[in-house]
């Protein structure tokens, strides 16, 4: 049985992910307090409230939208998703532009944006918008919860839709294990996930919690490399919420002689290395556009410089996918040209941060460039993948001490500008050898979280 300490760590990483939870996940929190926590109703309810983890009952995601619930109601499927998506679109956009303000509902900007895209998510899925009507034209206030009323924990912890996808997932973590004891994860090495409190986040990364995600993809657009959709837990681990920039990959040349474009050693690229720089002045104007015509090679060592790493590729996708299960794309399953630089719509690289980022916050997962992975390409990986912080090509310690050495292909995920929308799906794997260097292709940089 869990304690009292572990239900706090369970909810200080919940609350990384969602600063609000539904009523419904409010009673599924004191269940599993009760039940795996041995915790009674009120110190559970306690704990809840001192981690400032706020029930959301107050929004009509209608409201939130702007929407009537007459004329949603009177519209056949693809009108109202059409009507709910340019509606959140519209918000979402205007939020971005606010920057960090505080609301007058004293929420952040951040806040907000979590709580349009719980709007967008339920009201577009046409059982969770009737499921949502229905509780909407309920008794507004819950009902006092006693220990009595409480359910035995038998199923999914949340037998309704949880407020995201993410909340889902971090919530999800503790039961998860339950059901993986056959692959050796213990409950204990789950709810290790730090506390508020405890994790200072780097400057602009942002903290990817740890959980389960469903890897890979089934769709019809996937191709053999992509299959089988496989279960896979990643650490909590921090990532870049941006693209390494021209600015950034400059300052680490003025420190690192070794790799400016006519220092560099030549096993280390294909004669393309930072073939528009003039010497070690990238390109007028491009200041904050992601750095391209870097090799994998040259991409580890700036990464051992910044004292990160590349992400694995099991990262880059959990971090991509934003939370979310089964879609195609970091925001949902349709493609959108105001969300991603792709197809040569803009005919070049865009600056870092131009689009929205994902429900994690990150930004440019889904084109702008291809973004190198520490893996090494295995065609057949995800058929022998282990379940925990799977890597291709040896352990990560081993990779990070040999990297010069290495010549096996290495993965690239994401897309890039000239990218059709099939490639710039969150579960296309590419390669190329690590000297490659190409003006489609950068980095990011990712770091593991240290208890």
């Amino acid at each position: 049985m869990l304690g009292r300490e572990e239900f706090i760590t369970f909810i200080n990483t919940l609350k990384t992910v969602s600063p609000t939870i539904t009523d419904e996940q409010r009673i599924g929190l004191l269940r599993q307090a009760s039940q795996q926590y041995d915790l009674t109703v009120d110190e559970a309810t306690e704990i809840l409230k001192a981690a400032g983890l706020a029930v959301d009952e107050g929004v009509n995601y209608f409201e939130v939208l702007g929407l009537s619930i007459t004329e949603i109601q009177s519209q056949n499927e693809a009108d109202i998703a059409t009507s709910v998506e340019m509606a959140h679109k519209k918000r979402y956009s205007a939020s971005l532009r606010a920057g960090a303000r505080i609301r007058p509902d004293g929420r952040t900007e951040e806040q907000w944006r979590s709580t349009l895209n719980q709007a967008r998510d339920t009201l577009t899925d046409a059982q969770k918008r009737q499921e949502y009507l229905a509780t909407l034209l309920s008794e507004e206030n819950p009902p006092e919860i006693h220990l009595s009323d409480i359910p035995p924990l038998e199923n999914e912890f949340l037998d309704t839709e949880p407020v995201s996808e993410a909340a889902s997932a971090s919530i999800l973590s503790v039961d998860e294990s339950q059901r993986a004891e056959s692959m050796s994860v213990t409950t204990s090495e789950i709810t290790s996930a730090p506390t508020i409190s405890s994790v200072d986040v780097p400057p602009d990364m942002v903290l990817i919690p740890a959980g389960e995600f469903q890897m890979g993809s089934n769709d019809e657009e996937a191709n053999e490399s992509e299959k089988p959709v496989h279960r896979v837990y990643i650490d909590a681990f921090y990532m870049d919420k941006y693209l390494v920039t021209n600015e950034q990959y400059k300052a680490f040349l003025e420190a690192n002689p070794q790799w400016q474009k006519n220092g560099i050693h030549r096993d280390f690229h294909n004669g393309n290395y930072l073939r528009t720089w003039n010497r070690n002045n990238y390109p007028k104007g491009k200041t904050n556009h992601p750095v391209v015509n870097v090799s994998w090679y040259a991409a580890m060592a700036y990464a051992e410089w910044a004292d990160k790493r590349l992400p694995t590729e099991a990262e880059w996708e959990k971090a991509a996918r934003g939370g979310l299960t089964g879609k195609k794309y970091p925001w949902g399953d349709q493609i959108d040209t105001i969300r991603a630089n792709y197809g040569e719509n803009i005919g070049a690289t865009t600056a870092v941060g131009e689009y929205p980022p994902n429900d994690y916050g990150v930004h440019d997962m889904a084109g702008n460039v291809w973004e190198w992975c520490l893996d090494e390409h295995d065609l057949d990986f995800y058929a022998q993948a282990p379940y925990r912080n799977p890597v291709a090509g040896g352990d990560i310690t081993e990779i990070l001490n040999n990297f010069t050495t290495l010549k096996t292909y290495r993965v690239l995920r994401g897309g890039s500008w000239v990218s059709i929308p099939r490639y710039v799906r969150v579960a296309p794997r590419f390669k190329f050898t690590p000297a490659h260097s190409i003006n489609n292709v950068g980095f990011r940089c990712a770091r593991p979280v240290s208890f």
